[in-house]
């Protein structure tokens, strides 16, 4: 049975089909890979990390500081030894082992970074964005800094991947040796192969556009765009246009893809739209779920 669960920042973690798991702030969300364990970030000034046994209903598991301020994403290890998690307000990312239940294990090893960036009001410090691991390597986006951050699973920072001052990476994902990022402040998805790069508009409507989630599958890009209120599809290959369709709802935060549809949370419009998926493009449904300001979606 599939369970979409949604976190946000309202009440807490809800089930799409029935039943409300109460936590501050839960808006983002990761399944152990080979457990029925849920991560839940709360994302406060005092940053929190839950873990929920998850077969069917949630029951708590263990509770751990994130160590950090606002923690705004989180991530499990392809092996479900190690957990990783981005705290956006103070730019300080966190690893934790993970016990054979699943539990946090063990003193955490925080990797605190400072710069700034251009842009006024938003890049006056580090703010770490997402966590993502790839090739035994955890890689850390940084809007403050426009730098993905690389460090070895024991601590040791590697040399960053740098963006343009001014992008603001947001959510990224790898295809191999590629690496496709979104840009929250320039509005860019660029694509890096090496010492190659090609960056595109995430959006082509008119306004400004703060990309969100990107998502890989197959030969296709998926971005999601806040302003536009759009889903572009994008070819991986040549970040060449496919469609660009309107999600429904107001700011689409986040997304996630389910064989033949795609769940979006709407922050500001409170939903959750369910898109159908024609040869890889979204189309509406109809179909609608009332979410107090939508974050985050992970289908299990």
């Amino acid at each position: 049975m599939k369970y979409v669960r949604i976190g946000g920042y309202g009440p807490g973690i809800v089930t799409i089909g029935g039943g409300l798991t109460r936590v501050a702030s839960p808006s983002f969300l990761a399944a152990h890979p080979t457990l029925p364990v849920l991560y839940a970030v709360g994302e406060l000034q005092r940053g929190w990390l839950t873990a929920f046994t998850a077969e069917g209903t949630l029951q708590p598991l263990d509770e751990r500081p994130s160590e950090g301020a606002d923690p705004c994403h989180i991530a499990v290890d392809p092996e479900g030894a190690l957990l990783a998690v981005a705290n956006y307000g103070d730019g300080t990312a966190t690893l934790y082992r993970l016990d054979e239940r699943g539990a946090f294990a063990g003193d955490p090893i925080v990797l605190r970074h400072e710069g700034s960036g251009p842009v006024a009001g938003r890049q006056e410090g580090s703010h770490a964005h997402e966590a993502v691991f790839h090739d035994g390597v955890l890689h850390v986006s940084d809007l403050g800094t426009d730098e993905i951050r690389r460090y070895r699973h024991d601590g040791t920072p590697l040399e960053p991947i740098t963006m343009p001052p001014g992008t603001g990476p947001r959510h990224f994902a790898f295809a191999g040796s590629r690496l496709y990022v979104t840009g929250e402040l320039d509005g860019s998805i660029t694509l890096v192969e090496g010492d190659r790069r090609t960056s595109v508009p995430a959006s082509r409507r008119p306004g400004e556009n703060m990309p969100s989630h990107l998502h890989l599958e197959g030969d296709l890009v998926y971005v999601g765009n806040r302003g536009p209120d759009t889903v572009s599809v994008l070819r991986a290959a040549d970040l060449s246009p496919v469609a660009e369709v309107p999600t429904g709802g107001v700011w689409p935060r986040h997304f996630a893809l389910d064989g033949d549809r795609m769940y979006v949370a709407n922050q500001r419009s409170d939903q959750v739209t369910v898109l159908a998926l024609r040869d890889g493009v979204p189309e509406p449904t109809g179909e609608a779920h009332e979410v107090e300001s939508p974050s985050c979606v992970l289908v299990q």
